[in-house]
């Protein structure tokens, strides 16, 4: 891949891991992005009576709704001979900069289920809707950026092959894949840390990286889209 689709990877990556972990800390266990993780927490909700079972709820057919919608946007604009991408990086950075109007204004947020945190939560899932559906249908030759165990078992299993010389012809390839798997793994660890220290030492002023990473995203992204 060229640098410019590295660095885009790479923030990717970063903001992926942020801000699930930023949802999950301040907004009473909710995942924006992970959809697997809120059917898990919904569950641990309903036994235990914890609060944000209808974030939990609404998170699903937010998600999916969004991205409905934003490809059909990406439609409408392919047909006007216009490039659905830097539309998608655009309304991800109005909802992130939404997201940290919010905080700022009514955070903490005590309950997940008042509508604050629900407003909030929802905006934040929307955002990272476009921004899975963004990947997938444009940038479809970099690692997932929002989901690490698809990456995290091809990149063990690239580690078996070549201990194991099994790799052959296909070394350099796999050679090649481990590393942008290694990297994306790392930058989405690093994003997890890094909200969960910002929450922890900054409060609401953890919202305010989101917008600046969806903006680098926007300046880096590529000019030529699959």
């Amino acid at each position: 891949m060229n640098p410019t689709i590295n660095r885009v990877a790479i923030l990717l990556s970063i903001l992926g891991g942020y801000v699930d972990t930023l949802s999950f800390l301040s907004l009473q266990g909710l995942f924006a992005a992970h959809v697997t993780g809120n059917f898990v927490t919904l569950g641990a909700a309903l036994v235990l009576g914890n609060s944000g079972i209808t974030a939990k709820l609404l998170a699903l057919p937010v998600f999916c709704l969004v991205i409905i919608v934003t490809r059909l946007l990406a439609h409408g604009l392919e047909r006007r001979g216009r490039a659905p991408l830097p539309m998608m990086l655009c309304l991800m950075l109005v909802l992130f900069l939404a997201a940290a109007v919010l905080a700022f204004r009514f955070s903490p947020f005590l309950g997940g289920d008042q509508w604050p945190a629900l407003i909030t939560g929802m905006v934040l899932v929307s955002a990272m809707a476009i921004q899975n559906g963004a990947q997938r249908i444009h940038l479809p030759q970099i690692p997932p950026s929002t989901l690490m165990t698809g990456s995290t078992t091809q990149a063990m299993l690239d580690i078996a092959d070549l201990v194991a010389g099994k790799a052959g012809d296909e070394t350099a390839v796999i050679r090649g894949r481990f590393v942008r798997l290694g990297t994306s793994i790392l930058s989405f660890a690093f994003g997890c840390a890094a909200a969960a220290l910002l929450v922890h030492f900054a409060g609401a002023a953890s919202y305010a990286l989101p917008p600046l990473l969806a903006l680098a995203i926007l300046l880096h992204q590529p000019h030529k889209t699959a």
